[in-house]
């Protein structure tokens, strides 16, 4: 096999491995930065329901789950045994994942020619967009599915310079860790094939690296995919109804738009978008033509199966380092003072655009305050209140049972935030496991003597009536400062009730739930 040849830098104004970890400096500040944002202020509010969904599947590890595949509950798992129920903890992977993405775009910057300037530009982009500073707030599938397609394109980018076919392994690696991590990592796996077809990676198809790296992604994912197979592709199934659901209730409206709005700003779109023009047409960044594929490819799938907006987020790391390397060439072609006027003005817009995502979707504000402007604007930080009131108030229904009754009681819940939940703070009131029919609870039964007095939790009145004997409203579940999230809006009645009208058996294969 011949020698890797490494590529010479575009021109004198950054040598990719110029300066070491010292010429990322304007990078590593603003990552800093922004972890320590989150860091302050990722442990103001509580869990949000989809924390407490990957919390509770944590508890049963496993090759695979509903929703998604194993990656997640498992670095759950490892969180919980390092920090406990530490909120701060928890979100501490979250903030360096989101880290690492906004420092690996810098690395890709610097790979594409860019200097000083550049650097800084993508990093800014990226820190100011909503959707990555959203996924460093929340522990969630998407935050590390964010990094996962950064490092691909990094590693893209890393092959094109140093044409060293070695980097087949690395991106295979990321690849099999994406799946592991979000199915729609297919998406972006899409735009890599095109790549190759459409450019002149497509030589790699001799290379025995290549063919490595697609094996990596095969081992990786075969334990996931084993699973899948011995529970029917239920995930499937799952992905079906999910959007379904998001296409009925409007979800994936608006897919443009959020490109703009969502996955990145105003503020930053010039950057991405000349990142894309970039790639595509300057002389320059043809070499680079990889990155294009890599999100025209699943920007077309997304919006022709009408996938929600924020879908795509993380393919604009890869513009923003592009689009900073022209920005910064035109700069240079500007005249001293001019120059200067249009740097500091960036700067100003970005930040400018930064404060505002900061004031929408980070807890700055006492969730009591009358001054908190995030919390009527973003419905995810409303998710994240009323669940140990709710495992309260449960508890509370439960002791106004007879002492002879209460040993036998069980709850069973309508949604997976409220499983979660309660499994959560619970025990601390004595509570049981609870019966949840969602997504992967349902797997784990109705236990081998089922209860015969329930505790009904997230069913309408109706509902409740028509699935159980001698329902009774036995509570209400109050949102704490009158907050307007789902469970205080659709699920503030909880009641007591006997065993199911049908045989537990029988009512149990129609429970299962999707959600």
């Amino acid at each position: 096999m011949a020698e890797p040849k490494v590529a010479e830098p575009a021109d004198s104004l950054a040598s990719p491995t110029k300066n070491g970890w010292r010429g990322l400096a304007p990078v590593l500040l603003v990552a800093l930065f922004v972890f320590l944002v989150h860091l302050a202020t990722n442990g103001r509010y509580g869990f949000h329901r989809d924390e407490l969904q990957v919390l509770d599947d944590a508890r049963h590890l496993g090759w695979g789950f509903v929703p998604y595949p194993p990656f997640t509950p498992f670095v759950e798992w490892l969180s919980f045994h390092l920090f406990g129920t530490s909120l701060v903890g928890l979100r501490l992977i979250s903030a360096l994942t989101q880290t690492a993405a906004l420092v690996l775009t810098g690395m890709m910057a610097r790979e594409l020619g860019g200097g000083r300037l550049a650097l800084l530009m993508s990093a800014m982009a990226v820190a100011v967009s909503p959707l990555p500073l959203f996924e460093g707030t929340e522990f969630q599938y998407s935050s590390f599915d964010y990094l996962w397609w950064v490092a691909i394109a990094y590693c893209i980018v890393r092959l094109l310079n140093s044409e060293n076919p070695r980097w087949w392994l690395a991106l295979g690696a990321f690849v099999g860790l994406g799946l592991m991590t979000k199915y729609t990592m297919l998406f972006l796996i899409a735009g890599v094939f095109a790549a190759v077809a459409f450019t002149p990676l497509r030589r790699y198809l001799a290379s025995a690296w290549f063919w490595l790296g697609v094996a990596l992604v095969l081992l990786i994912f075969l334990p996931n995919l084993l699973w899948q197979y011995q529970h029917h592709f239920v995930s499937l199934d799952f992905l079906r109804h999910i959007h379904a659901r998001d296409v009925s209730q409007g979800r994936a409206d608006g897919f443009i738009r959020d490109q703009f709005l969502i996955c990145t700003s105003v503020a930053a779109a010039p950057l991405w978008i000349a990142g894309l023009g970039y790639v595509w047409f300057a002389k320059a960044g043809r070499r680079y033509r990889a990155l294009g594929w890599m999100y025209l490819v699943p920007f077309l799938l997304f919006l022709i199966n009408r996938g929600r907006g924020y879908y795509l987020a993380a393919a604009y790391p890869m513009l923003f380092a592009a689009g900073s390397v022209a920005y910064e060439r035109w700069v240079a072609s500007l005249s001293k003072v001019w120059s200067q006027i249009v740097r500091v003005s960036a700067y100003a817009l970005l930040a400018a655009s930064g404060i505002v995502s900061a004031a929408i979707i980070l807890p700055l504000q006492p969730m009591s305050s009358s001054k908190n402007i995030a919390l009527p604007l973003n419905g995810d930080l409303r998710e994240e209140i009323g669940w140990p009131e709710l495992a309260a108030t449960v508890a509370g229904v439960r002791d106004t049972l007879p002492p002879e009754k209460r040993a036998d009681v069980g709850i069973i819940v309508g949604n997976y935030g409220e499983a979660g939940a309660i499994n959560l703070y619970g025990p601390a009131h004595g509570l049981p496991p609870v019966l949840s029919g969602t997504n992967t609870a349902w797997y784990r039964g109705y236990g081998s003597t089922p209860p015969q007095t329930l505790i009904v939790v997230g069913f309408s009145q109706n509902a409740a009536e028509a699935a159980f004997q001698s329902c009774r409203l036995a509570a209400m579940n109050v949102i704490p400062f009158g907050i307007r999230n789902e469970e205080g809006e659709y699920h503030r009645e909880i009641f007591l009730c006997g065993a199911p009208k049908r045989p537990w058996p029988a009512f149990w294969a129609d429970f299962r739930r999707f959600g």
